[in-house]
């Protein structure tokens, strides 16, 4: 995730608002970061991605951008869709 920190810092320099929620609402954007990392990895769009799990490519757009309301079962599907496994840990 090297390319992550780079974008952070510079959201944080040119969005006041997301400045100040970053620390609560890092979580969900860090989730939404690794899903479309492992898409683009894959080699697939947001629209194919939608059209494998019968979605709207919104729908995925959202995802990746708001992490926070998506449930657990479309974030096992999302990552079956691209050949991943969802593994949850609490530590």
């Amino acid at each position: 995730m090297s390319d992550v920190e780079p974008y952070i810092q510079k959201r944080q320099q040119t969005d006041p608002e997301f400045a100040d929620g970053f620390e609560s609402g890092y979580a969900s954007f860090k989730i939404g970061v690794l899903l479309a990392q492992a898409r683009e990895e894959a080699g697939i769009t947001q629209s194919e991605l939608a059209r494998q799990l019968n979605l709207n490519k919104s729908t995925i757009s959202r995802i990746e951008h708001h992490a926070e309301d998506v449930g657990i079962s479309t974030l096992e599907k999302y990552a079956n869709a691209l050949g991943k496994k969802l593994i949850i840990e609490i530590a």
